[in-house]
């Protein structure tokens, strides 16, 4: 099936691994939260146990360098997208209060990226990651 849409997170290649994979936890679930129409039904196995939903269409990773997340979030910007984004700063918060006051106090182009999530046109997400590699 070819979706009309595309999800793409992009993720700093220097994390550890934990990191990685903590970026693209939350920017998956900012995601849904931002884009309604994203999560699909609920799963049901042969025995009638219910499970919650899966975001309805794949989720390509993409690793980036500190240089590259900015440029993609310039072009994010010049295209009006609205991004989730994750900073180096959210890995010493603990509470999504302190999340938001720690991207507050920094300038746009002084932000230390790590992730960014986006959502939009599959032609729009292609152009603004263009460039970018998959994630091996």
């Amino acid at each position: 099936m070819r979706f009309e849409t595309k999800i793409a997170i992009v993720v700093r290649d220097d994390l550890a691994t934990w990191q990685k994979l903590n970026v693209t936890a939350f920017l998956s679930g900012g995601l849904v939260g931002a884009y309604p129409e994203l999560p699909g039904e609920r799963y049901a196995d042969a025995s009638g146990r219910i499970y919650g939903p899966l975001i309805r269409q794949p989720v390509l990773i993409f690793a980036a360098s500190g240089d590259e997340l900015t440029r993609t979030l310039k072009r994010a910007a010049e295209r009006g997208l609205t991004p989730s984004l994750y900073t180096s700063a959210l890995f010493s918060t603990g509470n999504d209060s302190d999340n938001r006051a720690a991207v507050a106090a920094v300038p746009t182009d002084a932000l230390d990226l790590v992730g960014l999530g986006l959502h939009d046109d599959r032609r729009q997400i292609d152009r603004i990651v263009k460039g970018l590699a998959l994630h091996p």
